[in-house]
């Protein structure tokens, strides 16, 4: 009997990652600190409505440019950071999918994620679109971590009890909640904290030790 039913697992900051160089290399040379530009993308004010899927994208990306206009009192300059913003690059860790694929191999492996309804589009341009047994994006179903609904619909879909599901993620809030349903829940920073949280699941797996 596998230790997990179903692996519930996050996307931005687990699966793919960002390079934002180039947009702090801009930062620097208007001499705002690095990170501005997130940190006002990110700001719940902003974010949390497209990712309930009560505003578009592009009226997301509008109204980072103008709280970036507010802070720097340039309008030229808020566009092209919020157009670095949204050209950067992003790059999937096939270590993390490696991972992902084996323990699906044992029990269905569940996307989590707060996103955009960009998200189908960026996981099919990705190479993704089939690689879940189920997706819940927050502006599909309303609902955001750490709520606690999010966290019911994904182990629903799942066919899972919450206290049966393996739930990955690296935003310690959302982990706790996760845990507070019953959840054994994993902060992720790097790979090997997703190896370690499966090991009991795949382990006779051969692929599952380390050299």
């Amino acid at each position: 009997m596998n230790v997990y039913d179903a692996v519930l697992c996050d996307f931005d900051g687990v699966i793919r990652h960002y390079d934002a160089a180039g947009l702090v290399e801009l930062e620097r040379s208007y001499g705002i600190a690095e990170g501005t530009t997130v940190k006002v993308a990110l700001a719940p004010g902003l974010l949390t409505p497209v990712t309930q899927g009560q505003i578009t994208v592009e009226q997301w990306r509008d109204s980072i440019v103008e709280g970036l206009a507010r802070l720097l009192g340039s309008p030229e300059r808020a566009a092209a950071l919020g157009d670095a913003f949204a050209r950067a690059r992003a790059q999937l860790d096939e270590e993390v999918l490696g991972l992902l694929r084996r323990a699906q191999e044992r029990v269905p492996v569940v996307l989590v994620t707060n996103a955009t309804f960009q998200l189908e589009d960026d996981l099919r341009a990705l190479g993704l679109a089939r690689f879940f047994d189920e997706v819940v994006n927050s502006a599909r179903v309303g609902a955001v971590k750490p709520e606690r609904r999010i966290y019911e619909i994904a182990a629903e879909r799942a066919g899972a009890d919450a206290v049966r599901c393996l739930f990955v993620d690296d935003r310690e809030e959302n982990v706790e909640a996760a845990r507070a349903l019953g959840m054994t829940g994993v902060l992720y920073r790097e790979a090997a904290d997703l190896r370690e949280a499966l090991a009991p699941l795949l382990e006779g797996d051969r692929g599952a030790v380390l050299p």
